[in-house]
């Protein structure tokens, strides 16, 4: 799949980047001389990672293995050489935890969301001597901006409803997995921008912009029924999941997958 072909790149390889006056300096805990200095205050595990918190977090969810997130970050060798960041890029990244180095799945999970951390990994956990790559201990700045199930593992209720869910006088079941900030829903002919899975009840993933990598954004007079519904339920920053009945998605005809879909969407934002 193309996201994770970008991932292996992004992540395996040490690939240079430009230095710019934006360029994140390199932490006091990395030494010009090449020697890692981590602090006596930062966490060691089992594994030999250590850590340290250099922001709190805005919750309390942390990401599990399995799970595709979003971050900003910068990487050192340990000769203070910044070697990779997508601060300088001007772009966070997003990639599944569980085709990333053993260090940075390890370091990751242990943040919240929205957490600032500053992770030591050994070269075992890291680039074990590869050629071309930074050799010995790494130094990682991550923020972890969002975090979402992979698309891949559908959720254990796909095959409906459960109790506590909503449902419309149309037919459509939805339940909020994350509250959203905003305070207005859109328009149902308006234009907004998503994050979705969608899957068969079978657990069959059928579409996703999560693994393309890229938001959707369309017009929500334009979409099938229990998408123009569901959405125009929700506020920005939400995400919930629905059960959408055939008669509300593809009706049984076309190319469409049959019977009920469940999709999770977020709404990224409102367009108009």
């Amino acid at each position: 799949m193309r996201m994770k072909t970008v991932v292996l790149t992004l992540f395996i390889s040490a690939v240079a980047v430009p230095v710019a006056a934006q360029t994140p300096a390199a932490p006091p805990d990395v030494l010009p001389a090449g020697e890692v200095t981590p602090p006596s205050d930062a966490e060691k595990s089992a594994t030999g990672l250590l850590s340290k918190l250099v922001s709190q977090g805005t919750s309390a969810e942390k990401p599990a293995a399995t799970d595709v997130v979003t971050v900003h970050y910068t990487g050192w060798s340990s000769d203070g050489t910044l070697f990779d960041s997508s601060i300088v890029r001007g772009a966070p990244s997003t990639f599944p935890l569980d085709r990333v180095m053993a260090g940075w799945r390890e370091c990751v999970q242990l943040m919240t969301l929205g957490e600032k951390r500053r992770c030591w990994v050994p070269e075992n956990l890291a680039y074990r001597g590869q050629t071309g790559r930074p050799k010995g201990t790494v130094v990682f700045d991550i923020e972890l901006l969002d975090m979402r199930p992979s698309p891949l593992i559908a959720p254990p209720d796909v095959k409906g409803p459960p109790k506590e869910a909503k449902r419309t006088s149309t037919g459509l079941a939805y339940m909020v997995l994350r509250p959203g900030k905003g305070v207005r829903n859109p328009n149902r002919f308006g234009r907004v921008t998503v994050h979705y899975t969608g899957w068969t009840v079978d657990g069959r993933m059928f579409d996703s912009s999560v693994t393309k990598g890229v938001p959707l954004t369309f017009g929500l007079d334009g979409v099938i029924k229990g998408w123009t519904e569901g959405v125009a339920l929700m506020v920005e920053g939400e995400r919930t999941r629905f059960w959408i009945p055939e008669d509300l998605a593809y009706g049984g005809k076309g190319e469409g997958p049959r019977g009920m879909l469940v999709f999770d969407i977020e709404l990224i934002r409102i367009e108009g």
